[in-house]
């Protein structure tokens, strides 16, 4: 079943009086339990096409369905996750109450143990365990990625969206993140990965290009 399906996509910028095409007709299926690696150079598109999946920027012509059907932002964080370059961690907020926020913006009638549970889980596996009670200004920005990482996975979401997630990581900890998303994978969630990681790629399931605001299937050439 497919988490997520463009077609024709085609998004435009001005820039002063010069208009840049930074998606050219993108065709992309990512499906559910598959693991698909974004690659291209800076500019290239990459980031635009994240911002349009997660419903960030609107595209100029062709269609996208995201899940059931919705639009890209109706979805909930169970539907949808995104761990964006700028990580967005609530300041005031320490990494355990980060990692649970999707949990409590769906409501009082759906919470459970389960998320708390796997909140913990991710953040030992992330090595962060010792670091609950600290907010994102107290931490490295490598910790605070990995704990944008455990907030975009505690729901088990249908799709998750992930702009270069290991950017900021040792080698160690890049791996763990991608076993986490792999893991993720295994229950079901659609994951999409932009990435320069080469390990992160070799490891995907299935590899897409971008050049130009174009998207082929396979690596790079």
């Amino acid at each position: 079943m497919s988490a997520v399906r463009a077609s024709g996509v085609r998004k435009c910028f001005t820039r002063g009086a010069e208009t840049v095409t930074a998606l050219d007709g993108v065709d992309l299926v990512v499906d559910a339990g598959q693991v698909v690696a974004l690659v291209g150079p800076s500019g290239s598109g990459k980031s635009t096409l994240l911002a349009v999946l997660c419903g960030w920027e609107v595209p100029d012509a062709g269609a996208l369905v995201v899940g059931g059907g919705g639009a890209p932002d109706a979805q909930g964080w169970g539907e949808l996750a995104l761990v964006p370059q700028a990580l967005g961690l609530v300041a005031d907020l320490s990494l355990l109450d980060n990692v649970l926020l999707p949990a409590r913006l769906r409501g009082p009638h759906r919470r459970s143990a389960a998320p708390t549970a796997l909140a913990g889980q991710l953040l030992a596996g992330f090595g962060l365990d010792h670091l609950t009670d600290r907010y994102p200004h107290q931490v490295s920005l490598g910790e605070q990625q990995r704990a944008a990482v455990a907030r975009a996975l505690v729901l088990r979401p249908a799709l998750l969206l992930a702009d270069e997630p290991t950017a900021h990581q040792d080698r160690e900890h890049a791996d763990r993140l991608l076993d986490a998303l792999h893991d993720a994978a295994d229950d079901g969630t659609a994951v999409l990965v932009a990435t320069h990681d080469e390990v992160a790629w070799s490891r995907a399931d299935r590899v897409v290009s971008m050049r130009d605001g174009q998207l082929t299937d396979g690596p790079p050439s």
